[in-house]
């Protein structure tokens, strides 16, 4: 490859999938999966890259270049390409492949769609926002839609036909949606409502790419409690239809404007407002004031999809970086450095350049194997009959997901920036795309909840699950696996180095859950974020390690060839992970015991 294409570690994705999850052999046995095998899952892992390179990758860089458009409709246009790229991908089925077949879906596992979403999101971040947000309302509304709408809408959302959104945001509100102003009046016709008030920051709020948009939309009942108790969910289309799917009236839910934004660009975010321009019509979801416990289904999914985010942009990054450092001829190496005659060398040669390699290859392939693994916990806790495995799945991919969201956002990111100062000057300029990827990938840190919201859910609410027996479980996961590689010479030391974090892990919960039962709530939230950072640190260490276990088991059965050297390359991954980047997570427990609330003085900030 050269520096300017787009391409995916298709060898780490197979490990992943085949080697380390063993995907076939864990789904195999539950009747929702018997009909795919690992041929199945390897089709669609070749033909989604297909059309990640041929479909999704030529429209990035014009789409970044020109950007949507609004007229005074308030209808958006999106840039050259998506369209015709959109099409091919819904008539292709690439919508619906985790779907419910009685939807028009595959009914693949969640992986898998995780898989593919990685590699269209990684050819196009802009682009592959439109589908993510239609597959997460039409799972909505598999099971909160309104009866008479239900078959219709999520047939349409999969397949492509129709797309959806997410309006939960309004102006001063922000993150804090029990301060949503926008109303709902009940009509004369049961169910139905009329809306008055604007939404802001609305991902895919208005585009040429299906005949009708979906917004899902909070909004309060006349009598409503204050805050999120007051909240209620509507279905708002953008025409109006019947229950067989055919259109009327514009609705009065139009785009005011676009957001002028960082990175992104490709993809609209809309300021819409409700019922300004003729009557708003929206269609209780569920029931009133249950808004935010049906949105949140929706949001965790989203949250997931977030972290994948943050881990397609830095997979990309890092694949560019590589070429890039492979192919830059600049100064000679370090041992020639004075000589006469000394020849120069490709800057992957360079020490500070191969350090900076290596950061995002153990980054970006356990922050993979992490995204995959919580997938995969999904798949099995649906498809489960045991109620008690499917307890506890569901409860571990709860505690994982905001460690998905935010960890992966933010270690995206720095992945991002290691490979603009690999690029250097060039990664700056737009000959290039690692500078619109750091651009794009930015936006994941703060939207379907700010990275600091994630924190304080993990340590207000989810650590706290089952008594803290919900984190207990995973910390006995990693002493097992700290155990098992403990008999492998080669792998002794980095296993007794991740045992040895994980007790700082457990020891700065207690700290912290001691502050929350002595009544200093500020003080626990104060170090919520550096909590998250290091259980983050340690879950990606973790799973450097359960790599490391499975690639030198392949070495120690004859691997040779180019897999002797991939499997060797996990193994060091582990071991630079350990020496590196889990540090990191020892200092953050100290940091987090100091006691330490100085910021928190009235004297500085007013």
């Amino acid at each position: 490859m050269s520096a300017t294409d787009y391409t995916a570690d298709i060898r780490d994705i197979q490990f992943v999938l085949f080697e380390q999850l063993k995907l076939e052999e864990q789904l195999a046995a539950f009747p929702r999966y018997a009909d795919f095998d690992r041929d199945m899952y390897q089709a669609m892992l070749d033909e989604g890259y297909k059309l990640a390179t041929n479909v999704v990758a030529p429209i990035n860089a014009k789409g970044d270049e020109i950007g949507c458009s609004l007229d005074d409709q308030g209808n958006v246009t999106t840039p050259p390409g998506y369209k015709a790229a959109w099409d091919t991908l819904a008539q292709g089925g690439w919508f619906a492949l985790a779907a419910p077949p009685e939807f028009g879906g595959m009914g693949l596992p969640l992986v898998i769609d995780a898989m593919i979403n990685e590699l269209f999101t990684g050819a196009s971040m802009a682009f592959a926002m439109y589908p993510g947000l239609g597959k997460a309302a039409a799972n909505l509304l598999v099971e909160h839609c309104p009866d008479w709408a239900r078959q219709t809408v999520v047939s349409k959302l999969f397949s492509g036909e129709w797309s959806g959104t997410m309006c939960l945001t309004e102006a001063g509100a922000g993150t804090d949606v029990g301060a949503n102003r926008a109303r709902a009046t009940p009509t004369d016709e049961a169910g139905l409502y009329l809306l008055e008030g604007e939404k802001v920051f609305i991902s895919s709020g208005d585009h040429d790419l299906t005949d009708n948009i979906i917004h899902l939309v909070l909004a309060r009942t006349p009598g409503a409690p204050e805050g999120t108790r007051g909240i209620s969910i509507f279905l708002v289309p953008k025409f109006e239809f019947d229950a067989d799917g055919n259109m009327g009236a514009r609705n009065g839910a139009k785009v005011e404007s676009i957001e002028h934004k960082m990175g992104i660009l490709g993809s609209s975010t809309c300021v819409i407002s409700l019922g300004a321009d003729g009557p708003c019509k929206g269609w209780l979801i569920g029931e009133e004031n249950m808004g935010m416990k049906i949105m949140f289904l929706m949001m965790n999914e989203a949250r997931i999809g977030v972290g994948i985010q943050g881990l397609a942009s830095a997979a990309a990054s890092y694949n560019n970086a590589l070429a890039y450092a492979r192919e830059r001829i600049q100064g000679s190496a370090i041992e020639d450095f004075g000589k006469d005659g000394a020849q120069p060398v490709t800057i992957n040669k360079h020490p500070d350049v191969a350090r900076m390699l290596m950061t995002q290859k153990v980054l970006v392939e356990t922050m993979r194997s992490l995204a995959y693994s919580v997938a995969l916990a999904h798949d099995v806790a649906v498809a489960t009959d045991d109620p008690d495995t499917k307890k506890a799945l569901l409860k571990k991919v709860e505690l994982m997901t905001p460690i998905v969201k935010a960890h992966l956002s933010d270690t995206g990111f720095q992945v991002c920036t290691l490979a603009v100062q690999i690029f250097g000057g060039a990664g700056y300029i737009k000959e290039y795309p690692v500078e619109q990827l750091l651009r794009d990938n930015k936006i994941t840190s703060i939207y379907e909840g700010t990275n600091g919201i994630q924190a304080m859910d993990l340590l207000g609410r989810k650590m706290r699950m089952d008594g803290g027996g919900v984190f207990m479980s995973w910390l006995g996961e990693l002493r097992a696996e700290v155990a098992a590689c403990s008999e492998v010479p080669a792998l002794a030391k980095v296993a007794a180095a991740l045992g040895k974090a994980q007790n700082h892990l457990g020891a700065t919960a207690m700290h912290l859950g001691a502050l929350g039962m002595q009544g200093n709530l500020k003080g626990a939230m104060l170090y919520a974020t550096p909590f998250l950072e290091q259980f983050g640190v340690i879950a990606l260490g973790l799973h450097a390690l359960i790599q490391a276990r499975v690639a030198q088991a392949a070495l120690d059965a004859g691997a040779t060839g180019a897999d002797q050297r991939f499997y060797k390359g996990k193994v060091l991954n582990a071991q630079f992970y350990t020496s590196n980047i889990l540090p990191r997570a020892v200092s953050l427990g100290k940091t987090i015991t100091s006691q330490d609330e100085s910021c928190m003085d009235e004297i500085l900030f007013g």
